[in-house]
């Protein structure tokens, strides 16, 4: 899987074709605690590179709790 950031902000996660075959027949990314460490450094630097590029109302925009689903399994 790769991103592929855009100059505006936008990003598209791209998954190989071996990728979505696995995802198919699995319904579910499980990640070893090396390969969530590699993912979530390519998160942050997305995510970093991301805010730059932000338009400026966007950038002064919130989120809401009620607009986040995150489940907490800690």
């Amino acid at each position: 899987m790769k991103f592929d950031q855009k100059e505006n902000g936008d990003c598209d996660w791209i998954f190989s074709e071996e990728e979505i075959k696995i995802i198919n027949e699995k319904k579910k990314l499980v990640f070893t605690s090396e390969a969530l460490r590699d993912f979530g450094n390519n998160l942050v630097k997305m995510v970093a590179n991301w805010n730059f590029k932000f338009n400026k109302d966007l950038k002064n925009k919130s989120t809401h709790s009620s607009q986040v689903d995150l489940k907490d399994d800690i």
